[in-house]
């Protein structure tokens, strides 16, 4: 284990987040607000941390799997940690940990809040509630070798901890590069949300926040009421198209720049994603036309809540609480099975679920065919044993860290709905549950233990378990690599 290095990159980390820090600070500046202050000092304390620990590169710099797993978890973490302390130190948000649990939510992309009264914040601190969507909506770790000197052969451990999904390539040969593509290519897409947004009467602020939270598929809205407080056609259209954009694999967008379109189409994962986003459409819009009278209506409440649901984004322009128990039911499913790999939406994946379905069949030919060679293939290649094991271990492991979470938010007697899907949305990074977490709702009722809990979570579905295991295993700190 290189110590050394994991501290040396943690260090640099920090110290990035220390000059991010300083964008809400302008904000907070150009609009004349105190808050500005907290930034600047949170921001200094990162400096000092970046000279003490970021700025001496150790002699061995060779980093493997273990360590791209351990810093990233940790990173997470710290950025996390440091985060939360303008919302604490400017008093918008007086208790720590509900600080923490916001800020989590806003890394991990997930959209749960505690705030009651968003619109009561200034607006350097909404900047950076919804700019924490932004950065970890492709990653903390790959923003920061985006724009550091964090370039060599052995970085594309750190990308492979970090980029959802059963496996993680790169565009390119070095990892620096792969991510200034990844970065390019979503800098490119928000910022013609942005401007489509504007254009349907959004001033700049509020087009930017929306768009940072649409591009992390994150759900942070500067307005009480979110997306539904503009009651536009139009920006519901924008951002549900947008929504469902961000929560496709990055790479497909990659290839579409060098004009291979035939491995696009013909790629199964978003062909699924599609199909399931369909077929959601249709089934929700035939059961609500009756309360929105007509089909028109109901097509536009439905597409935008699937969109926001399946790209675990948790925007809502309709209180999905009011509709029959099927829709909130397909809801509860697409809430499961989140979007794209390689994409900046949460939940188990789609390619997992295909991934598994194959899996299935497979097991009833083998049955019925047992001398019969049976492959598993997705987009005409072979799954590797290494990936199918991941997978049965990803969910064995989901499955645990699921129930024991309710079980322990449970100790705070609400009802089986509002803890199952508090702590479901929060491990899918989805945002609005159902019950008492719904999307008019939000978890300020919860004890300090269960928000914790909830916070977690929210860090191992965003990391996809893994990075936390490692890092909870006894062998990890016993053992000398």
């Amino acid at each position: 284990m290189n110590k050394k290095m994991i501290i040396y990159i943690l260090g640099k980390m920090l110290g990035v987040e220390g000059v991010v820090l300083l964008l809400p600070a302008l904000v907070s500046l150009i609009y004349q607000e105190r808050s500005g202050f907290s930034f600047l000092i949170v921001s200094a304390i990162l400096g000092l941390a970046f000279l003490l620990f970021g700025r001496k590169k150790p002699k061995c710099t060779r980093i493997y799997g273990k360590e791209g797993f351990v810093i990233v978890g940790f990173a997470w973490i710290l950025w996390s940690l440091f985060g939360a302390l303008p919302f604490f130190i400017s008093g918008s948000i007086p208790n720590y940990i509900d600080a923490f649990f916001e800020t989590v939510s806003g890394f991990t992309t997930t959209g749960s809040t505690i705030l009651k009264d968003i619109e009561a914040l200034p607006l350097g601190i909404n900047f950076w509630r919804c700019f924490t969507h932004w950065i970890g909506g492709m990653g903390v770790l790959v923003f920061v070798m985006m724009i550091t000197s964090l370039d060599d052969e052995h970085s594309m451990p750190l990308m492979r901890a970090e980029v959802p999904g059963p496996e993680a390539d790169k565009l390119v040969p070095k990892a620096r590069n792969t991510a200034a593509i990844l970065y390019g290519m979503y800098f490119a897409l928000t910022a013609i949300e942005v401007v489509l947004l504007m254009l349907g009467g959004m001033n700049l602020y509020d087009a930017l926040v929306h768009s940072f939270s649409t591009a992390g598929t994150g759900g942070f809205s500067n307005r009480n009421a979110s997306v539904s407080f503009y009651d536009s056609a139009y920006i519901d259209g924008v951002i549900t198209v947008f929504m469902i954009l961000f929560g496709i694999n990055f790479n497909l967008y990659f290839l579409l720049l060098l004009k291979e379109w035939k491995n696009v189409f013909k790629n199964e994962e978003l062909r699924a994603y599609l199909g399931i986003i369909a077929a959601a459409i249709a089934v929700i819009t035939v059961n609500i036309v009756n309360i929105y009278g007509n089909a028109l209506h109901a097509f536009r409440y439905a597409s935008f809540q699937v969109a926001s649901i399946i790209t675990t984004t948790g925007f809502y322009t309709a209180d999905y609480e009011l509709w029959p128990e099927l829709s909130k039911t397909v809801l509860l499913l697409l809430m499961f099975i989140g979007a794209c790999a390689g994409s900046t939406g949460g939940g188990i994946k789609v390619s997992r679920f295909v991934i598994l379905c194959k899996s299935i069949r497979q097991e009833i030919r083998k049955i019925l065919h047992p001398n019969a060679v049976t492959v598993v293939k997705i987009n005409g290649k072979k799954v590797g044993a290494d990936t199918m094991r991941g997978i049965n271990v990803y969910f064995a492991a989901y499955i645990f860290i699921l129930a024991l979470s309710v079980l322990i938010v449970s100790i705070d007697n609400f009802d089986f709905a509002t803890s199952f899907s508090g702590v479901l949305t929060t491990i899918n990074n989805v945002g609005p549950g159902i019950s008492k977490v719904g999307p008019v709702e939000n978890f300020h009722m919860f004890s300090p233990l269960s928000k914790i809990v909830f916070s977690f979570d929210m860090l191992v579905g965003r990391l996809e378990i893994i990075p936390y295991l490692l890092i909870l295993s006894p062998d990890l700190w016993r053992k000398r690599f």
